[in-house]
């Protein structure tokens, strides 16, 4: 079967086409056929070891996001049927619960082979069946983006109907989080640096938008929206080290801060006397557990959500749309058709 793979060293121009023996489904074991896979900032960090000894071995098949249609089943399986359209979760030893260092070893497409693979092998603990009303492009981008915003929104932040909460950002995580808040309820802010996409996210039911090219000060420019209540209930940080000092100014006391990524930095310089006195949460989020997985599809089946597509490429052109990735611009999750 054709596979991509990082081989001999670690690096970009190592991602190869290469052959790999198609797998076979053993006890308790499932084989997915691949029908469409996503891409993730991460998948840009994988190639070039940016998670260090936690990114893997090589050779490494990339990218843990997609969706493929279950061929075959190993004896004892119960969770998934031949004909089933499933998606792999991110983390294939995190069923529930709290996190450990087993959940976190076990992500897909580094430290564990990925999904850019003709045929794909898992455990039937580790598949979750999709929404029938999404596509495969659209189904693709769930696990890892689509998760993750569901933890911060739904898992963790336990948003409630009225909340003021800010977004960062238009990428993939961020459209999700506005879908899922707007779904509980909440009045979402955006920031973004492009007006053109501001105007896109008003249109998909934000209630305001702040440029922070053109109002850099975007913590004082939001008090408006806030002022009944000193600030914003949750905050969907994306930004890190530069952004996670206004955000500290722009939450109210007793609100929550979902760090989710470091795109603009990791280190931070901000006043941690914020924290204390206005008893913020600051709260982790990598991806979550199946159990919420399958929360956030019921709900997406139950509302009839629709992820938002960017530009698609052949599996053949997987450089390609990794090139496309880092140079940013585009609006929507990049995904790749089988």
């Amino acid at each position: 079967m054709r596979v991509f793979q990082i081989e001999g060293e670690w690096g970009i121009d190592n991602l190869r086409l290469a052959e790999r023996p198609a797998p076979e489904a053993g006890p308790g074991q499932v084989l997915i056929r691949m029908k469409a896979a996503s891409l993730n900032a991460r998948d840009l960090i994988v190639p070039e070891r940016g998670y260090g000894r936690a990114t893997g071995e090589l050779p490494l098949i990339p990218v843990s996001d997609g969706v493929g249609e279950v061929v075959a089943i190993g004896e004892g399986v119960t969770r998934a049927a031949v004909g089933d359209r499933v998606c792999p979760s991110y983390f294939q030893n995190w069923v529930a619960g709290e996190p450990s260092p087993a959940a976190f070893s076990s992500g897909l497409g580094g430290p564990r082979d990925g999904v850019m693979a003709e045929l794909v092998c898992l455990s039937e603990q580790g598949v979750c069946r999709v929404p029938e009303h999404l596509t495969d492009a659209e189904a693709a981008t769930l696990p890892c983006a689509g998760l993750t915003a569901w933890s911060a929104i739904s898992t963790y932040g336990r948003l409630a109907p009225g909340d003021r909460v800010l977004v960062q950002g238009t990428g993939g995580v961020a459209l999700f989080a506005l879908a899922f808040a707007k779904l509980r309820g909440a009045h979402v802010t955006v920031i973004s640096s492009s007006d053109e996409k501001l105007a896109r996210v008003r249109a998909m039911g934000a209630d305001e938008t702040i440029n922070y090219t053109t109002t850099e000060d975007w913590a004082k420019a939001s008090r408006p929206i806030t002022a009944d209540r000193g600030g914003f209930d949750h905050i969907v940080e994306l930004g890190g080290e530069k952004t996670l000092p206004l955000s500290l100014k722009a939450i109210r006391p007793g609100g929550t801060i979902s760090l989710i990524g470091v795109l603009s930095g990791l280190k931070l310089e901000a006043s941690l006397g914020l924290v204390v006195t206005r008893q913020v949460r600051l709260q982790g989020v990598t991806v979550g557990h199946r159990e919420g997985f399958e929360a956030m599809l019921a709900a997406i089946s139950q509302h009839g959500l629709r992820p938002v597509v960017g530009e698609s490429f052949a599996f053949e052109e997987l450089r390609d749309a990794l090139e496309h990735l880092r140079r940013g611009g585009g609006f929507g999750k990049t995904v790749i058709r089988f």
